[in-house]
């Protein structure tokens, strides 16, 4: 029943910030998922016999990856395999299945708010018992083994059901289909006071979650609307889609924007949230405001204590380097431990595990704690309304009671996508080569401080990441960030982060674009944008 398939090595099988992302036909090449999950199986030891969780978001080419996976773990001696009924499992939910079931590890099929469709994104990621993203360490070994790889195992097996709940044999491996909600909702259930928000939607509070036919649609109609008793419809686009309905599964103000028109609108609903692909990014739309990634991390961290999963409070706060400085003033005034990390949720994994922190972020609409080891939107959207249960306040008065409390981040994120690779790492190494020349310079009546190409040192093993994105700091604590993402699959994308901050309340009203106008002018003088990309401006303002 077991087959040792010969194959030869693909060069291009290096796992980025959240494993391996490309295009479907690259994935549906002769043995490249195969080669990929064998090679993540040679790159670990002692799992005969233990427990691997597999799952995904639910877009194109799910179901058959899921199908070798499960093929290929019952040649290489894994005793069981736990997966979603339909393929379907959130990010954070897989982490939280992995934790609570003692898993050796789980295979996550995403490429997380990519698009989904026979030409679009697929991606295979491996996470550890922890429940989190494979570590560098693992992802190099798995990328070493990839580029020498010369034969695969599998089991030659019938196509297993993965539509209906139960227990079946494969090979000798038990293969169990489970309801993907059923452990997260208990989860949720344990974290937030269910009966206060029970309370809020019976008083005629009215939200929507758009869940961009991903795979939090499930998820949310199931703990919004049964558990809840949030109105009927307050899930859209629930129903997970291979193609996510031909819509990019990206939260955000771009591919969100009917949301937060709806909620803009004077007959819309009081609050507004939005998932992405595999569920674990988040966007946060108040009546008549909306609340960027970085300030929905200081303003949870802020008011931790009001849900009962985080009544003891807070170890500590952990942020991405390009993510604003909006929870450093939060941890300071509850003096716990501010860390400043590579962008990556991998990087917070460690944090977390030695009770460091207790919330992490990043600007990219991520949020999440030590409840599982990823980011989780609906987490997140949770926790915000648990915040105005307690308060019974609207979410712009707390966002502007806030600022008037800690000061205002001025922040914004510009993205230049699939900028041709040549040119976007031209413009990189130009600028690397200029960082220590760059202090004292004044531009657009800036004075530059501080230049550098930001490392980060890990406090709990002592690994080193270097070139983790460029930051020019100037007088008076703004700032500006270049880097290039890794998420993406075509081209790359360049990354421009610009903050300002201003305690100052009487300025808190101004346009966030208008308020960083010289800092973005002054990152084109000094990085040279247009002239690099041929851009005039970029693909999307965050």
């Amino acid at each position: 029943m077991i087959r040792t398939v010969a194959t030869k090595p693909y060069d291009d099988q290096k796992p980025g910030t959240s494993g391996l992302r490309k295009k479907v036909p690259v994935f549906q090449k002769e043995n490249y998922a195969e080669n990929f999950i064998q090679s993540i199986f040679d790159s670990l030891d002692g799992f005969k016999g233990k427990l691997l969780v597999i799952g995904g978001d639910g877009r194109y080419y799910n179901r058959e990856v899921i199908q070798k996976a499960i093929a290929i773990a019952a040649a290489n001696g894994f005793g069981k395999v736990m997966v979603g009924q339909g393929g379907i499992l959130s990010t954070p939910a897989a982490s939280h299945i992995i934790r609570k079931y003692k898993a050796f590890g789980g295979i996550i099929l995403s490429a997380s708010h990519n698009p989904g469709g026979p030409h679009e994104d697929f991606g295979i990621k491996y996470n550890a018992e922890n429940g989190g993203p494979a570590p560098e360490k693992l992802t190099d070994a798995i990328f070493a083994k990839s580029k020498a790889i010369s034969q695969y195992r599998i089991a030659d097996i019938a196509k297993i059901d993965i539509d209906t709940i139960g227990t079946v044999d494969a090979a000798g491996m038990t293969v169990e289909v489970i309801d993907p909600v059923t452990d997260y909702a208990e989860l949720m259930e344990e974290l937030f006071d269910f009966n206060a928000l029970r309370k809020l939607f019976k008083s005629g509070f009215r939200m929507a979650f758009d869940s961009m036919s991903a795979v939090t649609g499930p998820y949310g109609k199931e703990i919004l609307e049964n558990r809840l008793g949030a109105a009927d419809g307050t899930c859209r686009n629930f129903h997970p889609l291979p193609d996510f309905g031909g819509h990019h599964p990206d939260p955000n103000l771009v591919h969100a924007k009917a949301l937060y028109d709806d909620v803009m609108s004077a007959s819309g609903p009081d609050f507004g949230a939005a998932s992405d692909g595999d569920g674990d990014r988040n966007m946060v739309v108040g009546k008549g405001i909306f609340v960027t990634p970085s300030d929905s991390l200081a303003i949870i961290a802020a008011n931790a204590r009001l849900a009962p999963g985080y009544a003891r409070g807070i170890a500590g706060i952990a942020r991405s380097m390009p993510t604003s400085a909006a929870a450093d003033r939060v941890a300071e005034k509850l003096g716990v431990g501010m860390y400043e990390t590579p962008t990556g949720w991998k990087f917070f994994g460690n944090l977390l595990d030695a009770g460091k922190v207790t919330l992490c972020g990043e600007e990219s609409f991520g949020t999440g704690s030590d409840h599982v080891r990823e980011k989780d939107g609906l987490w997140a959207v949770l926790f915000w309304l648990n915040i105005l249960a307690a308060r019974g306040e609207s979410a712009k008065d707390i966002v502007t009671k806030h600022w008037a409390t800690y000061g205002r981040n001025y922040y914004s994120r510009h993205d230049y996508e699939e900028v041709e690779s040549d040119k976007a790492n031209a413009l990189v190494d130009e600028l690397r080569a200029r960082l220590g020349s760059l202090p004292g310079k004044k531009v657009r009546g800036l004075t530059v401080e501080k230049a550098d190409d930001f490392a980060y040192h890990d406090p709990v093993d002592g690994s080193v990441s270097e070139h983790q994105g460029i930051r020019i700091l100037f007088e008076g604590g703004s700032r500006i960030v270049l880097r290039l993402s890794g998420t993406g699959t075509s081209g790359a994308t360049l990354r421009l982060y610009v903050e300002r901050y201003e305690p100052d309340a009487s300025k808190h009203g101004i346009d966030t674009q208008e308020a960083l106008a010289d800092l973005i002018a002054a990152a084109d003088d000094i990085a040279g944008i247009r002239s690099h990309t041929g851009r005039d401006k970029p693909s999307v303002i965050t």
